[in-house]
């Protein structure tokens, strides 16, 4: 097992990823028992075997569209959205998307290559669980979600822009 970030706490994480590797074919690649993490496309096309299993989670790639889980969203208790590389933002979209429009409340998570540097942003835009890289240390990655006391823009987490939120005296003339 590994430690992940999980509401704001370093946890032991007991979930798998599935990852394919190159020939294998989401119509027949084997998905193990227990709690697992399929990739999107896995998810599609083994939909009717794998929606009876109670601990299922999918993840999405930065190519991926969230749409394709509109209507699927029930069956997972964990939605992962998968970073490639430190540079690769489309992430932070898929998640936006999950939780604004399509109305996703269970555990998001981020995998991949995900940094310290990253943390505060991901949860802005809902992130709520952090798989970071395994080569770097995680207590020091926790702290990144606390980098910033403020925020300017709005987002989820915070839906009204700093400018509206300061009290400012009025000027003297």
């Amino acid at each position: 097992m590994r430690d992940i970030i999980k509401h704001r706490a370093v946890v032991s994480d007991d979930w798998t990823v599935l990852r394919m590797a190159d020939g294998d074919a989401a119509e027949t690649i084997t998905v193990p028992s227990g709690k697992i993490i399929v990739p999107l496309a896995v998810w599609q096309a083994q939909r009717e075997t794998l929606a009876a299993r109670p601990e299922l989670g999918v993840w999405l790639a930065s190519s991926d569209r969230p749409e394709a889980l509109k209507g699927d969203l029930a069956h997972f208790a964990v939605v992962a959205v998968d970073f490639p590389k430190f540079a690769d933002g489309r992430g932070y979209s898929i998640a936006y998307n999950l939780r604004a429009r399509l109305g996703y409340d269970g555990e998001l998570r981020a995998i991949g290559d995900v940094l310290r540097d990253q943390l505060f942003y991901m949860s802005r835009v809902g992130f709520d669980a952090f798989a970071t890289r395994e080569d770097r240390n995680i207590h020091d990655a926790l702290k990144g979600l606390t980098d910033f006391s403020e925020s300017y823009q709005t987002s989820l987490d915070q839906k009204t822009p700093l400018f509206r939120r300061a009290h400012r005296p009025a000027a003297a003339s």
